[in-house]
């Protein structure tokens, strides 16, 4: 928790003004039960306040003050009636302000500590994102942090709320009459040893209910970002089977942390009714007693007080329980704030002069933390400024794999890649990226217009950038077609559009910010070959000194590339020449060529 009170810095002013705030709202409660005393001893039993045995000095003071000595009981009791309402609206005022600052300076620090959070989220490589799964992400950015927001909250309110009515009450408890001190005696050890007891027993469920909150959200994630799949293939029963088992765990839990936790407040409830029986006797054996000088009003009182000190102590339970989650969630926010990228850059913005736009020299590559043989093993590569490389191989052989590495979403675990002649280690990781245009198999969209999709590519590119951008990737002429063109609303991750149109729209925010190398991993496979073609031209027509990378499935995608490298089976490339050159040299592409040409004469059949 310490290392997350640098964000509350920006905010002490009001920070420190909400326990201050809180003090004063405490102090007119505990004022308030000596107020109603004199009302009901002077207004009510009508003792006189300067009697020896049953007066008050301060209360003879008030009187004479506002009233005189020839006061009545009635004007007694509207004198004091109307200082409760005096002091019960300073402390309401207290109390308000003190919500107010409270709140501002807890919600500030859930802004800031949720904009960092992000940012590092962000910043994360590809593997940590892997390893905190998207789920956990989501939940540590919302629950933990609101979390953690409600903590700071109930701490610049309660932290002082609690102690002051537990020390205050018990002090103007022992003014009243020092033998109600045993009633406190006898039953705080109990209350103490229950809350202390129990609250340890819960701590540790905390956590547990955090992870399963994350499995929830992964699978709820999976089956709503999935629903297509999962109704195509009649699979609603099974998920819905998926997500009642995650459910169940977490119900379970909580559970098991409710049922702990609802023990207390029945513990301090009795105790409370035994203090309170305890001392109406003890009041009421001393009020026989002439020589007492014990009031019905003091008991009252006195009531009043005991019921304010274990309220106290509920409030302190409520504050150990909000300590022993917001715990839990603060270990888990910390984690991702101190989750430096595994991948970093350099400081370098250009490259040296080369004669190669890209050069792979001995890598070997296999994820993080996986067993088994390397994905990738000693590829050497070079591919020269303004050429188009096509990869292809058998599906797992590693072509996504080896792209991947280009824009440095991983790093190889031996050998190094070099863009424009300088390594990529040393560029700085927006350097690099900018100088890459990469369209993923999966077109990613977002909930936005489709010019603004396409301007992910270039911030500022102008509508006539963005409709060449189009054009080139041939989605201009459908766009046209949309009611508000370009001004369409895309829903989410592109749902209103077929997978052809979100391959093309990828293709062009690729291309609008024109970049010097263009990657396309099998970024064409739903568009027919027609298209495809008219693409392929326009793309050679315009992008004469962009280097392409292309990966794809299909030998029509990759025939007309300058050069094809092969992915053998194990990961290696050995045979990479122009098409023609390949079907004389290479065993695994004539196997891809003639198996493909099999299948499109079986269709034909």
């Amino acid at each position: 928790m310490k290392k997350l009170i640098p964000y509350l810095k920006p905010y002490w002013f009001v920070a420190m003004i909400s326990p201050i705030m809180m003090i004063g709202e405490v102090l007119g409660d505990l004022c308030l039960p000596y107020l109603m005393s004199y009302i009901v001893n002077f207004g009510v039993e009508g003792y006189s306040p300067t009697d020896p045995k049953h007066g008050s000095e301060l209360a003879a003071s008030l009187i004479d003050l506002f009233l005189g000595a020839d006061a009545t009981r009635m004007e007694i009791i509207i004198l004091f009636g109307i200082l409760m309402l005096c002091v019960t609206l300073v402390g309401g005022f207290f109390g308000t302000f003190c919500a107010y600052t409270a709140a501002k300076a807890s919600q500030g620090f859930g802004n800031d500590l949720r904009r960092d959070a992000y940012s590092h989220v962000m910043a994360l490589s590809v593997e940590q994102t892997d390893k905190f799964t998207t789920g956990s992400l989501v939940t540590r950015m919302t629950n933990d942090i609101t979390i953690l927001v409600e903590f700071v909250e109930h701490m610049l309110r309660m932290i002082v709320r609690s102690p002051m009515f537990f020390i205050g009450g018990t002090v103007m408890l022992l003014s009243l009459n020092v033998n109600f001190g045993i009633v406190l005696l006898c039953t705080l050890p109990i209350q103490l040893f229950a809350m202390v007891f129990i609250i340890r027993k819960a701590v540790p469920l905390f956590s547990e209910v955090q992870k399963k909150l994350d499995r929830i959200n992964s699978v709820a994630r999976e089956n709503i970002g999935g629903a297509r799949v999962i109704k195509a293939y009649v699979r609603e029963e099974y998920e819905c089977d998926r997500f009642e088992t995650a459910n169940s765990e977490m119900r379970d839990t909580n559970l098991k942390v409710q049922l702990l936790l609802v023990f207390i407040n029945p513990i301090l409830i009795i105790s409370l009714a035994f203090a309170t029986v305890a001392i109406i006797y003890i009041g009421g054996w001393q009020v026989q007693i002439e020589a007492a000088g014990m009031t019905t009003g003091t008991v009252m009182a006195a009531i009043t007080y005991v019921t304010q000190v274990v309220n106290s102590l509920m409030m302190l339970t409520m504050i150990f329980q909000t300590i022993s989650r917001a715990g839990a969630s603060s270990r888990r926010v910390i984690e991702v704030l101190e989750s430096e990228p595994v991948i970093k850059g350099g400081k370098e913005t250009e490259g040296v002069r080369s004669d190669y736009a890209i050069e792979f020299r001995g890598v070997d590559f296999k994820y993080p933390n996986t067993a088994g043989k390397n994905v990738l093993s000693d590829i050497s590569l070079k591919v020269k400024h303004g050429e188009t490389l096509a990869v292809i191989g058998a599906t797992g052989s590693g072509k996504s794999s080896l792209i991947s590495l280009i824009p440095r979403y991983y790093d190889a675990v031996n050998g190094k890649v070099y863009i424009d002649g300088r390594e990529i280690s040393e560029y700085s990781l927006p350097a690099l990226r900018q100088k890459i245009g990469y369209v993923m198999q999966k077109s990613e969209l977002f909930s936005d217009t489709i010019a603004n999709n396409i301007k992910w590519g270039k911030e500022d590119a102008t509508a006539e950038e963005i409709r060449a951008a189009a054009s080139i990737a041939q989605a201009d002429s459908f766009v046209s077609e949309f009611t508000d063109g370009y001004d369409t609303f895309i829903a989410e991750k592109g749902a209103s559009l077929s997978g052809g149109q979100k391959q093309r729209l990828s293709i062009a925010r690729a291309l609008v910010r024109k970049p010097e190398i263009l990657i396309l991993d099998d970024a064409t496979s739903a568009l027919d070959l027609a298209t495809e073609s008219r693409l392929r031209a326009a793309l050679h027509e315009s992008l004469k000194d962009t280097t392409v990378i292309m990966v794809a499935q299909r030998i029509a995608s990759v025939k007309h590339a300058d050069r094809i490298a092969v992915i053998e089976s194990d990961g290696r490339i050995i045979h990479c020449a122009p098409h023609d050159e390949l079907l004389k040299i290479s065993e695994t592409y004539r196997d891809i060529c003639s198996s493909q040409r099999q299948n499109v004469e079986g269709g034909n059949n």
